[in-house]
């Protein structure tokens, strides 16, 4: 129930609204039931509000482009079943990112994408035909490399060391964990974010995570996340960028994040168009300017976030 904090926001608003217009001559009941529902308005939007452009931003603008020191990204869940991969492959071309992290990808998707080499030779393939697959197209040098099953056997996850033209080495976690479902909670979600989160905290380079992380951004999880890595997140202060469902505009969440070292500043954020997927595409540019460390407000974990996660990933 933290996905629809929006949607049940303008619930209760309108709620409000057609109560109101009933009303002959208001009752203490009336005042009262008034009050809870404008208790639940107020409590709804300061969940979503800092992911609006009236909020501070977290993540400051790139005062240039330096393109040594930056990494152009594309996520996208590419819906297992879907077909369309040529127009997949049509807006790599046209958005031309230095890195493409594409996940729900199985054995079909696998053969499709093999022309993405031509233009980025540094490849990580894990086609998948469970939802879970995940491919990752680099032009940038990678270095060290592993797909791991944190959690749960058929679930991967990467980790790469990639190297900006520059020579510069970041960190990169690229996750796509199980989604909450029906019977059953998101306890394996949480861990494996949680688990991510407190190894981004030891590097000793950039981090970046990046995915469909199958949570909102202002989830308890995803704020306890940010809080154990340490990583910011671009969109707070910019907007939602919700991402799914893209043929439902009502029903339609935040799933796809990027979040990141404090070292970055922004060049771009974007939501692309919708070329047939479930899930809209995410560009984003980062740029590493080691100058700006600490200047920003970097979420901090206390002793209690701790052993929260600490109980999360032992009960997972």
């Amino acid at each position: 129930m933290d996905f629809p904090r929006a949607q049940v926001a303008v619930l209760i608003a309108l709620t409000g609204i057609a109560y109101a217009f009933t009303l002959d001559d208001a009752t203490l009941y009336d005042l009262a039931f008034g009050i809870v529902l404008a208790i639940g308005l107020a409590y709804q939007c300061a969940r979503v509000f800092p992911y609006t452009p009236l909020a501070s931003r977290q993540v400051r603008d790139a005062s240039h482009h330096d393109r040594a020191m930056s990494i152009r990204l594309l996520v996208s869940n590419v819906l297992m079943e879907n077909r369309r991969a040529d127009d997949f492959k049509s807006l790599v071309k046209e958005f031309d990112p230095d890195v493409v992290l594409a996940v729900e990808t199985d054995d079909w998707w696998d053969k499709q994408l093999h022309v993405l080499k031509a233009d980025y030779p540094n490849t990580i393939t894990q086609p998948q035909g469970n939802y879970y697959g995940m491919h990752l197209f680099s032009r940038l040098a990678l270095g060290s490399t592993t797909v791991r099953f944190l959690v749960e056997d058929d679930i991967p996850s990467i980790r790469v060391t990639i190297t900006l033209p520059s020579g510069e080495d970041i960190e990169f976690f690229g996750l796509h964990p199980r989604p909450p479902e029906p019977k059953q909670d998101t306890d394996e979600r949480d861990a494996e974010l949680l688990i991510v989160g407190k190894e981004v905290k030891t590097c000793i380079h950039p981090a970046i995570v990046a995915g469909d992380l199958n949570d909102v951004a202002w989830s308890n999880t995803t704020r306890l996340f940010q809080k154990i890595s340490g990583l910011h997140d671009p969109r707070q202060g910019r907007g939602m960028f919700s991402t799914f469902h893209a043929r439902y505009p009502f029903l339609r969440w935040p799933l796809d994040h990027v979040f990141h070292d404090g070292r970055f500043t922004l060049v771009e954020l974007r939501r692309l168009r919708s070329i047939g997927f479930d899930h809209f595409p995410v560009l984003i540019t980062l740029q590493l300017d080691p100058q700006v460390a600490g200047k920003d407000q970097t979420p901090k974990a206390d002793q209690k976030d701790m052993q929260d996660a600490n109980t999360r990933i032992s009960d997972a």
